[in-house]
């Protein structure tokens, strides 16, 4: 990256305000997938549950599934469930209820097991509606971040904290990440989608 200014506390300020930036973009991005994961297609896959927050123990804590049991695909239409202390076996299957996620457990005292239905047409549709709307709400994210970037690269420019040409190179370079960014989550909204109409 060459930066104009001789300042080397200055460089710092400006790589750190882009690295921020991106470090945010980054982030949003993360949100995002853990978000999509969540939206069920018709194919059995850990990420579906992982992350329901159970109440076990009679409720003293709660723990997220993943740090509960291991979760595999036995088939790619049913989810097997393990409970590292099998005590906690029906407060699971409790929590997946309680969920609502539209699963259904079932116990044979040992290992939790879930079927997943094949979605119908109607609620593929469904489900790419919330899956879209769930990529807009990423993308104002997004958008706000680049906002908020771009104010404090024009407040250092109106300071004369940076020169015309920093100004200039800052604003290319948090658009660029900001239109890599999008078009990120574009690729994942083709994946999903893609899942989704799978028959």
């Amino acid at each position: 990256m060459i930066i104009h200014s001789n300042s080397a506390n200055l460089n710092f300020t400006m790589d750190n305000v882009l690295g921020e930036t991106q470090r945010k973009m980054r982030s949003v991005l993360e949100i995002i997938r853990a978000d999509l994961a969540t939206v069920r297609t018709g194919r059995a896959t850990p990420s579906l549950v992982e992350n329901i927050v159970i109440k076990a123990y009679g409720g003293a804590q709660k723990l997220k599934l993943m740090e509960m049991a291991t979760i595999a695909t036995s088939d790619s239409q049913t989810l097997v469930i393990s409970p590292y202390d099998k005590s906690v076996l029906d407060e699971i299957a409790r929590g997946i209820m309680e969920a609502n996620i539209g699963l259904t457990p079932s116990s044979d005292g040992n290992v939790i097991r879930i079927n997943i239905p094949p979605l119908s047409e109607e609620r593929r549709q469904e489900l790419i509606r919330v899956m879209k709307q769930k990529l807009e709400n990423g993308r104002i994210q997004i958008r706000q971040v680049r906002h908020e970037a771009m104010d404090i690269v024009k407040k250092q420019f109106t300071d004369k904290e940076i020169s015309q040409d920093d100004l200039t190179r800052l604003e290319k370079e948090i658009q660029k990440a900001t239109d890599d960014t999008m078009a990120a989550i574009e690729a994942m909204r083709e994946r999903k989608e893609e899942e989704l109409l799978q028959i």
